[in-house]
């Protein structure tokens, strides 16, 4: 018995000597968003279960979004893990340019993650990038200022009712805005709050023949009601503030109506941040009648660039930030309401999470999205608020900024959409659409 239990003892020794010289460092470019931060805090448990260290570099959106496209498409090698979304996940698979995810372990479970975040992050029925989060879009208000305002939120609003309560909950004496929106340009940000809301009015990007149809009248219109709702109730500025500038009025009481991501609902209801906690609502983002709710779909997922010298530290990395061993290690230190939402099936089938005020409607605002029918009309593209076509990046960083340009006056929206459908037709044109 005494030499079993030292050949076992020195068999221990030897594998976390060599668990100790495998162990690497990763680097991981992320977002600076609030789930994305948290994450970070709990990386010591990671570093105990595997030895590995990891390195951050954590940058606002549309630079994330720029260092990320930067290094990909150089083969730059600089980060080991990439935290990307839903239009470079199929592109980037497609290109080879990153690992396939198809060997992760049994105890993971592939099959749980929700099937609308996995078809958007796959290529060909490869995963390709692993969901951290997954969002759709809706309205976070404000229970008491709607009824100071004398009004009742429906559950599925139309833009109408929105704006009528807009102006009445704004109150530029106490530094309260009826309602604040992304007017911040970027693709990703002012860009795609603007594209879903079109979705609602009958707009597209492109017809089925790939032509830009910024020159039409559902343009016009999505534009021209976004600014004159925010130039009657929005924040001043806000044709520069994007996800976390809004968070932040909505958390400081100054707005009372928030149309964004499902994922800011933990933030507005934690008393640790949020003044207004206890007097949030939720409600589906709205329509004008015509079919399409103006709510967007969405994952902040995590990705292994090809060509990376620790694939197999980067595969764990994934597995433990995306997992359910996760999920649970945030809810049993922060609450249930705090863990990363929308990406597992089962999340939703916790009875103690089906008890956060906002998970049904977040489900259900994820649910109601349709990458494969996103608009009125026909289209020849996926994706709700984006076109997943490689040319649509650099377009649409061009046009948001055309349309940011005219939230904050320095032209008009006609002059705005003109140079719009200018630059999307001669982009499109290079690219052998047209």
């Amino acid at each position: 018995m005494k030499m079993t239990l030292r050949a076992l003892l020195g068999a221990t020794v030897s594998l976390t000597l060599a668990q100790g010289a495998m162990a690497d460092t990763i680097t991981i470019a992320t977002v600076n968003n609030g789930d994305m931060i948290r994450m970070q805090g709990y990386t010591e448990d990671f570093t105990a279960k595997t030895g590995h260290t990891v390195e951050w570099v954590t940058l606002e959106e549309n630079v994330l979004r720029e260092r990320v496209t930067t290094d990909i498409t150089t083969k730059g090698g600089q980060f080991d893990i990439m935290t990307i979304g839903m239009y470079e996940t199929p592109i980037w698979g497609k290109n080879g340019w990153l690992v396939p995810l198809s060997d992760l372990s049994a105890e993971y479970d592939v099959a749980d993650i929700l099937p609308a975040m996995a078809g958007g992050l796959s290529y060909d029925g490869t995963l390709y990038a692993a969901p951290f989060y997954g969002e759709s879009s809706m309205i976070m208000y404000r229970t008491d200022l709607m009824e100071k305002a004398g009004l009742s939120m429906p559950e599925a609003p139309t833009w109408e009712f929105i704006r009528e309560a807009a102006a009445k909950m704004t109150d530029r004496g106490a530094d309260i805005n009826g309602i604040c929106l992304r007017g911040k340009a970027g693709w990703g940000e002012g860009g795609a709050f603007i594209t879903a809301m079109s979705n609602s009015f009958g707009a597209r990007w492109f017809d089925e023949n790939w032509k830009p149809t910024f020159d039409g009248e559902a343009w016009a219109n999505t534009l021209n009601f976004f600014k004159g709702m925010m130039d009657e109730s929005g924040p001043a500025g806000y044709a520069t503030n994007g996800f976390n500038e809004n968070l932040s009025l909505f958390q400081q009481g100054k707005c009372g109506m928030w149309i964004d991501a499902t994922v800011a609902a933990s933030f507005v209801t934690n008393p640790k941040d949020s003044t207004v906690a206890d007097k949030v609502g939720f409600a589906l983002a709205p329509d004008t009648g015509l079919g399409k709710r103006s709510n967007w779909l969405w994952a902040w997922a995590l990705a292994i660039p090809a060509g990376t010298q620790k694939e197999a530290a980067a595969k764990q990395f994934i597995e433990w930030a995306t997992s359910k061993g996760y999920i649970e290690m945030v809810a049993a230190k922060e609450g249930w309401a705090n863990v990363p939402p929308g990406a597992r099936t089962s999340l939703y089938e916790n009875p103690e999470y089906q008890k956060v005020p906002f998970a049904k409607m977040t489900l259900d605002s994820i649910l109601s999205a349709n990458p494969n029918a996103p608009t009125v009309d026909p289209v020849p593209y996926v994706g709700v608020q984006f076109a997943a076509i490689p040319e649509f990046a650099g377009i649409a960083t061009d046009v948001s900024q055309e349309f940011s340009n005219a939230y904050a006056g320095q032209q008009t929206v006609e002059e705005a959409l003109a140079k719009a459908q200018a630059i999307a037709t001669e982009a499109m044109e290079a690219a052998g659409y047209n």
